[in-house]
C-alpha cells in the first residue's frame, strides 16, 4: 500500500474506534451472517474479509463522510432542517441508506440481502450503534457498520463457492 492508502486506511479504522465500533464488532456480524453456510468458519476468516473489505477506497470514503455528517450533527452544526433529520434518524430520509449501498455490493449482489437482512434484525454493535441515546448520533455509522458486514460476509461466500446449490 501507498502511504496515502496506509493513511486512509488508519484514519478509517481510528474513526470507527472513536465512534465505539471494533473490528472485531464487525466480524462478529459476518459470523452471524455465515456461521450457517461456511462449515468450521472462523472469527479470524472473518476478521480478515473485513479487513480487506475495508481497505478499499470507496468503501474507507463512505465511512470518513458517514462519520463526519454523524458528529456534525452531534455537535448542531448541520443546517435546518437536515440537522433534526440526521438527529431523529428518520426513517424517510434514506441517504444514510444509500451511502451503505455503495458498499454492499463491492462483491456482488448477495450483499444486499446480507444487508437488508442484518439492518432489519440490528444484531451485536448495531443494536448498540441503533439505540439513539442522547447526545449520540450514529444516523450513518449503523448502516456503514451493517454495509461492511455485509460485504465482508459476500466476500467469504464467494470465496466458498463449492456451497453454490447443485442444480
Amino acid at each position: 500500500m501507498t502511504p496515502k492508502q496506509t493513511k486512509l486506511y488508519e484514519t478509517t479504522l481510528q474513526l470507527l474506534t472513536q465512534r465505539g465500533v471494533t473490528l472485531e464488532d464487525i466480524a462478529d456480524l459476518v459470523m452471524f451472517l455465515q456461521k450457517d453456510y461456511i462449515q468450521h468458519l472462523t472469527l479470524a476468516e472473518c476478521l480478515t474479509s473485513v479487513q480487506v473489505v475495508l481497505r478499499k477506497r470507496e468503501i474507507q470514503n463512505a465511512i470518513m463522510t458517514g462519520i463526519q455528517l454523524d458528529l456534525l450533527a452531534e455537535k448542531k452544526q448541520l443546517m435546518t432542517p437536515l440537522q433534526e433529520i440526521i438527529e431523529a434518524d428518520e426513517g424517510l430520509y434514506g441517504i444514510d441508506e444509500v451511502m451503505a449501498l455503495s458498499i454492499v455490493n463491492v462483491y456482488g449482489s448477495i450483499g444486499s440481502t446480507n444487508y437488508g437482512y442484518i439492518d432489519k434484525i440490528k444484531p451485536g454493535i448495531l443494536a448498540k450503534l441503533n439505540a439513539h441515546e442522547p447526545g449520540i448520533i450514529h444516523t450513518f455509522l449503523d448502516d456503514l457498520v451493517g454495509a461492511v458486514a455485509a460485504a465482508a460476509a459476500s466476500r467469504l461466500a464467494h470465496a466458498h463457492p463449492e456451497l453454490e446449490d447443485n442444480y
